[in-house]
């Protein structure tokens, strides 16, 4: 119902429009005095109904790409201004997207840009900036924006609107300027997506489980709920401090979540969790955990503490209780303190208040059997003996810890493009651990700790049953299968060395057949990426040309490929009766500065190969929307009107047809 509902409303919005230039953000700009020599240059947006801006700290290493995040350029500022900081922005919202299989960032109805700085030369009379961002509804559109902020030698806020000349302030607005009181953009906290953060407690909660049964925690159950039991004067004492040992548990590390929060900052943790050589950080981190849980070495804290804090324990009262809960923590810090730490990681790259909900979510898990037995202590009965199965669970952690920091390490690669960590490799990686987990389970591996065994039990077996199975399923990765069941952790299939897998037909296309300044694309569709090279071609075979306007980070662009490209009737036109020409409006190489222009259409700077294929639609199709199709002949005429985003399958079949059939040989 979602689908048919989105279908209905996107044709609505979309069928039978004709092609214009869409300028959905109003930007005007001002400046604002904040001491002598610093002002904060602001630039105020108004966004149409139903558009959005994405931030500039939406995060880039989605598996299918990414958002653009907003992207600040200042001119001439050296010997003139520095720049003070970061530019800051107003509240943005956080969603999740599936396409792109990442976070988010965007604003809505209005943005606002701060940067603070300060001068350096006291001749300077403006600074020149500018802006680049991605706007999106339906479609999207990349765009930029020239501000140009006139620096007064006195105390004054000029207010300019972008599109007009700068005026000279009159003196009653120097007044004005001076008296009232100028204050910078403070960034507000930013509102969490609920679902999210749900969905972060579920996992941590998870995370305390598997806590609860590691050889370090899962024996302290019997032997702390017999102590409150014991040592209380009636049933009722016993339980009520058994909740309070429980509470005093969710209190500690509650606590650690708000510290690291507190710290670093919400939006410092999601910066640092979307950088390349943080991402590599927490690789080698998350790699010492695994390898602490499979029995390399244990990660203690010093005895010392512990020491201390059980001296504090016997104090009795609701102190003492308080102390126990810490020396609980401490102790057990082999085991926890790996999946505390994972967890951390992975919720700081949720930002905002997620480790404080993660650490809640896993505490809660790891406090609620005390006070459960403690409350019904006959339940204790029912417990499992600790023994070696203990150690399995350590281990099995171990394993999965490993495979997951291999996730932070292909962020990094993809970040970086160095295609060292492409599909193939990444994985045969998990391919390789979790076989090791699956002879482990099945006992033809044994680690350090294991103790002696003589028999598998029933729920071992199925364990290692069930990641067998797993394993094997991600074999057909290595041969092109998308792997649906775990899409959101290898990269994407076009981040390999076979975009078609090790026995595709992309090599022998490549050596053989494959035109010059051509790639295999999606689906296997022959791609130029050059007009020139593309419309060469077609003439060469007398074929149509379909140009697709794309870009690396437009969601529909990518929702079109996976959803109505992969039809076959739909690929079966792509691959044999038209030239596909894909211009990326989003591409940050720069041109050779002998091909750089201004735009006669916009009279902006054209110096990237994006910027060259968004004048191209601008001054040729009198738009600026992504995705765009348009169907030519060979003499760059429509064969019919062009189309964005359609995701009827049946009416993009209808239209390439059209198109097609109106191409004279």
């Amino acid at each position: 119902m979602r689908k048919i509902v989105f279908i209905i409303l996107t044709l609505l919005a979309f069928a039978k429009g004709t092609a214009q230039i869409v300028k959905p953000v109003k930007w005007t700009s001002k400046v604002e005095q904040v001491s002598a020599t610093e002002f904060n240059l602001v630039m105020n947006g108004k966004i149409d109904e139903g558009w959005h801006v994405y931030s500039q700290f939406t995060p880039q290493d989605g598996a299918n790409g990414s958002p653009l995040p907003a992207e600040f350029k200042f001119e001439n500022a050296k010997g003139n201004y520095e720049l003070v900081g970061k530019t800051k922005e107003s509240n943005y919202k956080k969603e999740y997207n599936e396409v792109f299989e990442v976070n988010e960032y965007f604003f809505e109805k209005q943005v606002t840009f701060t940067q603070k700085v300060k001068i350096i030369n006291p001749k300077l009379t403006s600074i020149k900036a500018k802006i680049d961002f991605q706007v999106c509804k339906q479609v999207c559109l990349n765009d930029n924006q020239d501000f140009t902020f006139k620096i007064p030698a006195t105390a004054v806020i000029v207010a300019t609107p972008v599109t007009d000349t700068a005026k000279t302030a009159t003196t009653d607005t120097i007044k004005k300027a001076v008296a009232k009181e100028t204050k910078a953009v403070v960034t507000a906290p930013q509102k969490e997506e609920k679902k999210g953060l749900w969905m972060i407690f579920f996992l941590a909660f998870l995370g305390g489980l598997a806590a609860l049964l590691t050889p370090c925690v899962f024996p302290m159950i019997p032997m702390t709920v017999s102590f409150f039991t014991k040592q209380s004067k009636n049933p009722g004492q016993g339980k009520r401090n058994a909740i309070l040992y429980g509470i005093s548990i969710i209190a500690i590390y509650v606590v650690l979540g708000l510290v690291i929060t507190a710290v670093f900052g919400a939006d410092a943790l999601n910066a640092l969790s979307t950088n390349a050589w943080f991402n590599v950080f927490f690789f080698l981190l998350l790699v010492v955990f695994a390898a602490s849980f499979l029995g390399a070495f244990e990660i203690m804290l010093p005895n010392s503490w512990a020491n201390k804090v059980d001296r504090q324990a016997d104090r009795g009262g609701i102190i003492g209780i308080l102390f126990m809960a810490l020396a609980l923590a401490i102790v057990s810090f082999s085991c926890t303190g790996p999946i505390v730490g994972t967890l951390l990681v992975e919720s700081a790259s949720k930002g905002g208040i997620a480790p404080v909900v993660g650490m809640l979510g896993f505490s809660s898990a790891l406090a609620l059997p005390f006070m459960l037995f403690a409350m019904f202590p006959s339940w204790l009965h029912s417990l499992p003996k600790s023994g070696g199965w203990l150690n399995t669970v350590k281990v099995s952690l171990g394993f999965l810890e490993l495979a997951l920091a291999f996730k932070f390490l292909s962020n990094a690669d993809l970040v970086l493009q160095l295609h060292l960590l492409e599909r193939e490799v990444f994985l045969a990686i998990w391919i390789a651990v979790f076989g090791a987990w699956a002879l482990y389970l099945l006992g033809k591996i044994t680690t350090p700790h294991d103790s002696p065994i003589t028999h598998i039990s029933v729920g071992r077996l199925s364990l290692g049953l069930l990641v067998l199975a797993f394993t094997v399923y991600m074999i057909p990765g290595l041969f092109g299968a998308p792997l649906k069941l775990i899409s959101a952790f290898p990269p994407p299939q076009t981040y390999s060395e076979s975009p078609m897998g090790f026995f595709g037909n992309t090599t022998a296309a490549s050596n053989e057949n494959l035109p010059e300044g051509a790639k295999i694309g999606e689906h296997g569709i022959i791609t130029f990426n050059d007009y020139a090279k593309g419309f060469a071609y077609a003439k060469k075979v007398n074929k149509p040309i379909m140009l697709d306007f794309t870009g690396h980070a437009c969601v529909n662009c990518r929702k079109m490929e996976i959803n109505v490209w992969s039809d076959e009737r739909v690929l079966s036109l792509l691959k044999n009766d038209v030239v596909l020409i894909s211009l990326y409006v989003d591409d940050k190489r720069d041109l050779p500065k002998n091909e750089q222009f201004i735009s006669k259409s916009t009279g902006s700077k054209i110096v990237t190969v994006g910027d060259k294929w968004t004048d191209f639609i601008i001054t040729r199709y009198k738009t600026n929307t992504q995705p765009f199709y348009v169907l030519t002949d060979l003499s760059e005429q429509k064969l019919n009107a062009p189309i964005s985003y359609t995701p009827n399958i049946d009416e993009y079949l209808a239209w390439l047809k059209a198109g097609i059939g109106n191409f004279k040989k």
